[in-house]
């Protein structure tokens, strides 16, 4: 049976929070109505109610490292028995891992309840003020247990010098794209012929020699 209620209510229903539901109603999403004091009412299936998935995600960066991945995905389970496991291997500054992928675009349409990490760098190395807005953005419920013995030490390590690897081969490109500019100009101004400057200059002024 359907039937249209409050924002509150219908936010309630949804599991998202009260400005989003406007949004969607906006973007017609939802099937909504005007009470006669210009009050919105949204309708909701008292029948059939509509739950999300909670998606707990589970990473390390390698294979070697796969003890340390299953001591996540045995606590996530702990933690949240009924929740949809997703394990990945991939490093945490690869923001193009599938499954990664997958999880923000359920997040993006709102396809999920609640996004469960055991530490924020599972999600992601750095940018995790980002994952925290898209999340707050489509009213997913973003939940980090900071579980610091699950976030691998040498993992850390990893990337750092990955970053370090990959800001050097850019420092070298500068430089070596620097030798191509400073020859360039010195090319552009090397000494130019005293006599090819003297006859042009006199064939300029309407002097002859």
């Amino acid at each position: 049976m359907k039937k249209y209620v409050t924002p509150k209510e219908a936010a309630a229903y949804y599991g998202v929070n009260i400005s989003t539901l406007r949004r969607w109603d906006n973007e017609g999403k939802l099937d909504s109505i005007r009470t006669p004091g210009n009050q919105r009412r949204f309708c909701i299936d008292e029948e059939h109610p509509k739950s999300k998935p909670v998606v707990a995600y589970a990473r390390v960066s390698s294979h070697g490292q796969r003890d340390d991945l299953d001591r996540q995905i045995e606590f996530l389970r702990a933690k949240y028995p009924n929740a949809e496991l997703v394990s990945e291997i991939g490093s945490g500054l690869n923001f193009k891992r599938r499954k990664f992928l997958k999880i923000l675009e359920r997040v993006s349409t709102s396809d999920i309840s609640t996004l469960v990490v055991a530490y924020a760098d599972r999600a992601v190395r750095f940018g995790f003020p980002l994952i925290e807005w898209l999340c707050q953005q489509n009213g997913v419920k973003l939940l980090v247990l900071n579980q610091r013995n699950l976030s691998p030490e040498a993992e850390l390590v990893e990337d750092i010098l990955s970053i370090l690897h990959c800001f050097s081969a850019r420092l070298y490109g500068l430089r070596k794209y620097q030798k191509q500019v400073n020859k360039a100009i010195q090319d552009k101004t090397s000494e130019p012929d005293p006599e090819v400057d003297t006859k042009q200059c006199q064939e300029a002024q309407g002097i002859s020699i």
